[in-house]
Parts: C-alpha cells; structure tokens; sequence
C-alpha cells in the first residue's frame, strides 16, 4: 500500500516552480490555493496572475516535472486552475511584495 502524500512536501517541492514572467515561485506569489492529498490522488487548486497568462502551459508542465519525481506513479496528480478568488498581490507572501516593493 502507498502511503499518502504529504501537503507539506507537495508545497514545498512546488517552491521549485518559477512562474517566467516574474521569476518568483508560484508558493510564494500566492498562486497555490489548495492542495489537497488522498488514498491514490493530490489535487491542486491553483490560478495565474492573469486569465491571459501566455505561459500558463509551461507553469503547469513544470509542476508535473517536480512532482512526478517525487510521487509514485500510481498517485494521480490533478492541477485545476481556478479563477475564483481572482489572485491579487496581496496573497503573495510578505517577502515576495517585499522583493517587488509591495509593502511600503
């Protein structure tokens, strides 16, 4: 039997996803709304910083590349993107407005 992922190391290993157009990772830009680990499965609810991200595609290619690795391949990995909350700076995390002079 597989043992249930972990949300925490699924958060942390989705640091490693670097969004291109502003060269923060997706955790901290406060793009992960939700994840959420069961018996066979982790499912994410993410958004973008915009309904027209053109690199959306490669953000959610790089998220199966870090988390492929990490799972075993019987857990399904499921990214929805949701547009509900609209994102907006103020989910990022504090150093991340503070790294884009957000917090003055």
């Amino acid at each position: 039997m597989t043992a249930m992922p972990d949300p925490d190391a699924i958060r942390h290993a989705l640091r490693r996803v670097i969004d291109p157009e502003v060269g923060m990772n997706i955790v901290d830009l406060g793009l992960i709304y939700r994840i959420e680990c069961g018996p066979g499965t982790v499912h994410i609810d993410m958004t973008m910083t915009s309904p027209a991200c053109p690199l959306a595609d490669v953000i959610l290619d790089e998220i199966d590349a870090v988390l492929d690795p990490l799972l075993p391949p019987e857990i399904d990995i499921r990214v929805d993107v949701v547009w509900e909350p609209p994102w907006s700076p103020d989910m990022m995390a504090s150093d991340a407005r503070d790294h884009f002079g957000w917090n003055r």
